[in-house]
């Protein structure tokens, strides 16, 4: 039987969560032992069966932007938009980290556990969006594309564009002077 050199870039989260939580006993570092204390709560990690199997489930992705639907297979631990490319399965993205909303989409059924998703704040993740970069699928799950500059409004729109933009001759004079 072949082994496998241990190293830190071949384990999973769950075994890096468990070695700096270890650290962090062993330290003393009470700000990382919180935020492991925080991840763990919200963030429960993959079932994995008593015989080590992790379990997988199967998503459907309505991609509006093509008008195509995909349904394929993803192990919980892993994320859906990498496993679906390892499917040649073309899904709309741009950073892959889980900071923009290239990726995002509406979750119809099922969960998906995004603890690394940057791009949508709590509050539209409780409206049922998703990143399907850092989203991992919990159970069988239906999503639909959604258009970035749709999302990228519900996110940003309420601190931009309020009320009618008013020129400001002085301001321009000022720009095209420097010029």
């Amino acid at each position: 039987m072949a082994t496998t050199p241990l190293s830190l870039s071949n384990l999973s989260p769950a075994v890096h969560l468990r070695l700096n939580d270890a650290s962090a006993r062993r330290t003393g570092s009470r700000r990382v032992r919180a935020s492991l204390r925080a991840a763990e709560v919200f963030e429960p990690g993959p079932t994995v069966s008593t015989s080590g199997v992790v379990a997988t489930h199967r998503v459907t992705v309505h991609d509006r932007q093509r008008g195509v639907t995909h349904e394929f297979v993803v192990p919980e631990d892993r994320y859906i938009l990498h496993t679906a490319e390892s499917q040649d399965i073309t899904l709309p993205f741009a950073c892959r980290h889980g900071c923009c909303t290239s990726c995002a989409v509406r979750i119809k059924s099922g969960q998906i556990r995004q603890p690394e998703a940057l791009g949508i704040s709590a509050e539209l993740k409780e409206k049922g969006y998703a990143l399907l970069c850092v989203g991992f699928a919990c159970s069988d799950v239906e999503v639909e594309t959604q258009d970035e500059d749709e999302v990228y409004w519900l996110q940003f729109g309420r601190y931009f564009a309020r009320g009618p933009i008013e020129r400001d001759d002085y301001a321009l004079e000022l720009a095209l002077a420097d010029e």
